[in-house]
């Protein structure tokens, strides 16, 4: 893929937002057809007992009290 004006704007605006995750180590994953961002806190993923979604389409996913990981929808338009 070549990286175009629109592309790097894209990249830019989501180190923005991931910038303000907690600081710990995090992986990431994109999945293009879904348009949907995966971050997760631990390697490998730990399964979800519980979630909820926010008013902006962000999954917040738990294992007990704890945070594993964050599923962002239509990343893309963000």
């Amino acid at each position: 893929m070549n990286l175009t004006n629109t592309n790097i704007q894209s990249y830019l605006q989501l180190a923005k937002t991931i910038k303000n995750l907690p600081q710990q180590d995090f992986w990431t994953a994109y999945d293009a057809q879904a348009d949907v961002l995966y971050i997760n806190f631990h390697q490998p993923a730990l399964p979800a007992d519980d979630s909820e979604v926010t008013d902006d389409d962000v999954i917040i996913r738990y294992q007990g009290d704890e945070i594993i990981g964050l599923t962002i929808l239509n990343i893309s338009q963000r």
